[in-house]
């Protein structure tokens, strides 16, 4: 292929991602993916090299496309299967993150040409703690482990009633339920648009697009890490808490910068903890990839190829690659966003000119709800808020937005008061919560709930502690604060709350640069 071309087809396979993500978004029943979008969207090879995928949530398409190998290889697939996943520990992030896989074959079914995939977050993945985001020990305690488990096989509806409930209604019929029904015609369309891009390039040219854009997407990288100094970096942060009494919990990297490759050393962050901050490797590489991937200018293809110079050391039993039964439902969403605290942070000390302050480094989970034991009736919801980008040398960061690991939005007002029990009382900027510098770190905001209803609530947040670095003189972003009814509450805590009760949330600031003038 020439440039033309192959910059074509990439554009082709980027498109059926974001059709894919299209028809999610617009049949799925859940706020947190028709308006927050927690969903991502990607294609694969047929041995699970992404290749392709769209801009939706870091997190999730990063440790995809670290962990799909395994879950594909080694199986006798069908045309019209669909597989369910959603174990940490076997390629997933944590148990409400369920993705569902699909092969692609060719129009007569006989050759594999790839795989489709999206994982989407559940606000109900059947845990006692309504949200599914509890201050849990062990992964038992946040909801229903799901193996890999064919969820459609050869076009035939299982039964899995059995194992969540959720997941099928009318299996005799053929019907999924709600935002398991998205998942699975977002995966269809995949499949289909998939088919026709091979059917009408020839299979050995989309064979060799695929190839050649591994190959592309290689050379960037290597030119990448051929414009950064060689040497080798530490730097360490910490964790506020884990929620069950360990405090100050240590993150540490070592960066080691050859002439074509990056080794990224995590073996001296601490062992993994009581509570759930632990992550499974594929989160941790789901964070390195993507700060990586910030380096980059311009429009890349997003492939392996992307990621071939990368290498990641991580030490079994250690926070950053925990032994199951580890609790890991905040490792996906806080522990990830403090390991980009921690890449760029080393980044930092080998290209100073080029890496901002801290962002806020925590996604302030929220999880509430409500469940009838008499009659099992309940209702369940999640969201995630945002905060201050870190400054950076060519300018102030950004206010009121979330960012790194997580790229959602924000749960509309009009949807959150439509659907729960719950009124909005306050959603404005946190004024002079970035930090002081030349370039301002950017504010968080403020956001507090009134309670409708008696409500059982769970908070998953970072940056409670101790604020956002700044970087080159540049001061720390303020501090995040959680309170109900004006007093304070701990950033990791689960609780009941009344009719009439009020939550506040202010999210922290970015981290200034340089000194202020």
């Amino acid at each position: 292929m020439n440039s033309i071309e192959l910059k074509l087809f990439s554009s082709r396979v980027s498109a059926i991602c974001d059709e894919m993500g299209v028809v999610l978004r617009r049949t799925a029943f859940s706020p947190n993916i028709k308006d927050r979008l927690d969903f991502s969207c990607a294609l694969f090879g047929t041995d699970g090299q992404l290749f392709s995928q769209a801009a939706h949530i870091p997190v999730h398409l990063g440790s995809m496309a670290f962990a799909m190998g395994e879950l594909v290889t080694n199986r006798d697939w069908h045309a019209g299967d669909m597989l369910v996943v959603n174990d940490p520990f076997l390629g997933g992030t944590h148990l409400p993150d369920v993705t569902l896989i699909a092969p692609v074959f060719d129009a007569p079914g006989k050759c594999l040409i790839g795989f489709v995939a999206n994982r989407a977050h559940h606000a109900n993945i059947g845990c006692d703690t309504p949200g599914s985001m509890p201050i849990s020990t062990r992964l038992e305690e946040e909801g229903v482990i799901i193996p890999p488990t064919l969820l459609i096989s050869a076009g035939v509806l299982q039964d899995m009633a059995w194992l969540l409930p959720e997941l099928s209604v009318d299996v005799n019929n053929g019907v999924l339920s709600g935002d398991f029904a998205a998942q699975a015609g977002s995966n269809r369309l995949g499949v289909e648009r998939l088919q026709q891009l091979v059917q009408r390039m020839g299979f050995d040219n989309y064979q060799q697009g695929m190839a050649e854009l591994n190959a592309y997407a290689d050379r960037i990288t290597a030119r990448t890490i051929a414009g950064l100094r060689v040497g080798e970096y530490q730097f360490e942060d910490y964790l506020d808490d884990d929620g069950c009494g360990t405090s100050l919990i240590k993150l540490a990297l070592t960066l080691t910068i050859t002439p074509d490759h990056i080794i990224m050393d995590f073996s001296d962050c601490a062992k993994q903890v009581t509570g759930n901050l632990n992550c499974p490797e594929s989160v941790v590489a789901a964070a390195a990839y993507y700060c990586i991937r910030c380096l980059i200018a311009g429009d890349v293809p997003a492939c392996s190829g992307l990621f071939k110079r990368i290498q990641l050391v991580t030490l079994e039993g250690s926070i950053v690659n925990a032994r199951r039964p580890a609790a890991v439902a905040a490792g996906n969403v806080e522990t990830s966003t403090r390991l980009v605290d921690l890449v760029f942070g080393v980044l930092a000390l080998a290209l100073p000119e080029k890496i901002p302050a801290a962002s806020q480094g925590s996604m302030n989970n929220i999880a509430m709800g409500y469940i009838d034991k008499e009659s099992g009736d309940r209702w369940d919801y999640y969201e995630t808020l945002a905060g201050g980008i870190g400054g950076g040398p060519n300018g102030n960061g950004l206010s009121a937005v979330h960012s790194h690991m997580t790229n959602t939005l924000n749960t509309p007002v009009e949807s959150l008061e439509m659907h729960y029990p719950l009124r909005v009382r306050q959603y404005a900027l946190r004024r002079s919560s970035g930090g002081d510098g030349l370039h301002r770190g950017g504010d968080g905001i403020v956001r507090e709930y009134e309670f409708l209803q008696n409500t059982q609530l769970s908070l998953l947040s970072e940056r409670r502690e101790i604020g956002p670095w700044g970087l080159a003189g540049g001061s720390k972003g303020a501090k995040g604060r959680n309170s109900l009814n004006g007093k304070l509450l701990p950033g990791k805590c689960t609780l009941m709350v009344k009719k009439g009760d009020r939550l506040k949330i202010e999210t922290p600031g970015g981290g200034g640069w340089g000194l202020p003038e």
